[in-house]
């Protein structure tokens, strides 16, 4: 049987006891990546009597060929690119000024969505724990790691209930932590390691928000 998980507040509550002995008393900050992974965040902020919020990642991707990502932008204003794909691309900066606008605006409306009048953390010189409800390619996580460094985080901890082993190394090479509770060698989906791994909504993420304050 592959399932370890019943919920996303069950995975939550156990990678939360796993992070308690380290950083309870370290005063992060939580951020879960929506939709997935703000349930799980919510339980792993309680574990930890810490500040819990969203983090909003959105991929740049190249105009022709969307599913090639040349950077991403984040909640706080924050973007990352890939100097070698935007050479690969020869995208100029008008493309990616245009593209970035786009993208921030969205994030802009997910975070309104998400935490109403709410004003986000303070990032600068805090421990940052960046949760998901599991990490497939690891492509949105890292770019939320270097996002978060951008904002001045001191430290950056990613924390998942399961993710493949070779995207557990990879992160390891941007992060300063990595806590995954479930990391296989034979993946197949994030999905497959829960009971019930239905889809959120915007409001089941408000729900949840609502329920921090």
């Amino acid at each position: 049987m592959r399932t370890r998980f019943a919920t996303r507040f069950d995975a939550g509550r156990r990678l939360g006891a796993r992070l308690a002995d380290r950083y309870a008393d370290a005063d992060p900050v939580v951020l879960g990546l929506p939709r997935g992974g703000v349930p799980v965040a919510a339980e792993v902020a309680a574990a930890l009597g810490a500040r819990m919020d969203v983090f909003v990642v959105r991929k740049l991707g190249v105009p022709w060929q969307p599913e090639l990502a040349f950077g991403a932008v984040a909640s706080g204003g924050a973007r990352v690119l890939n100097s070698d794909v935007v050479a690969a691309g020869r995208l100029d900066g008008e493309t990616i000024d245009r593209l970035t606008e786009a993208a921030a605006a969205e994030v802009q409306r997910r975070e309104r969505a998400y935490r109403g009048a709410g004003t986000a953390p303070e990032l600068r010189g805090r421990t940052v724990i960046l949760v998901d409800d599991g990490i497939a390619t690891g492509a949105t996580v890292r770019a939320a790691v270097e996002a978060v460094r951008a904002l001045g985080a001191a430290a950056v901890v990613v924390a998942a209930p399961v993710a493949p082993q070779r995207v557990v190394a990879q992160l390891r090479e941007v992060a300063d932590r990595v806590v995954v509770l479930v990391s296989a060698a034979r993946f197949g989906s994030v999905g497959s390691f829960y009971g019930d791994f239905g889809q959120l909504s915007d409001l089941d993420v408000q729900d949840i928000m609502r329920a921090r304050d």
